[in-house]
């Protein structure tokens, strides 16, 4: 196989229908949208509607509440931490913090910081330097003879704030 000689298969892509282009067309005059009305004309917006009788989204009730400021933490439990570590792609004598946790590719992105979760066995001396723990993660990490050091999140500039300071 050569690369010259790669083709796609027959009907992989095909042209845009360009509707309203005449009789010839086959699509041509109502652009297959059918004859007069609401529909056939553009800025629809009947989504949702069922003529007249109460739309479902207004009879079921509403519920729950999502908190404007909420922090979106990175979830590192122990046993993934203990499983980079045995791997070695942690150094358990070495602080883990986020920028090593994301060396090891145990986080991807920043966030609001790192939220130890307590799921797993941890068995090597670590110390931590994260900005949450939960109680089970704090004990585990103590049993195993490490420690934790709870770091002061740093506020990320919202767009809100940014707003008005153009």
């Amino acid at each position: 196989m050569r690369l010259n000689t790669i083709s796609d298969k027959a009907d992989a892509r095909r042209d845009r229908k360009r509707v309203g282009r005449g009789p010839g067309s086959g699509i041509g005059r109502t652009a297959g949208r059918g004859m007069k009305g609401q529909t056939s004309r553009s800025g629809v917006a009947i989504n949702g509607f069922e003529g007249g009788q109460m739309p479902l989204y207004r009879r079921l009730p509403k519920r729950g509440f999502n908190k404007p400021n909420r922090l979106d933490w990175n979830e590192v439990n122990l046993g993934r931490v203990q499983a980079a570590i045995d791997a070695k792609k942690l150094d358990a004598k070495k602080v883990v913090d986020l920028e090593a946790l994301m060396a090891a590719g145990l986080v991807s992105k920043e966030r609001d910081g790192v939220r130890l979760l307590g799921k797993g066995e941890l068995k090597a001396k670590v110390k931590f330097a994260v900005a949450h723990a939960t109680k089970a993660a704090a004990a585990a990490v103590e049993k195993a003879g490490g420690s934790i050091d709870i770091i002061e999140r740093k506020p990320k500039p919202s767009a809100k704030n940014d707003a008005g300071k153009k």
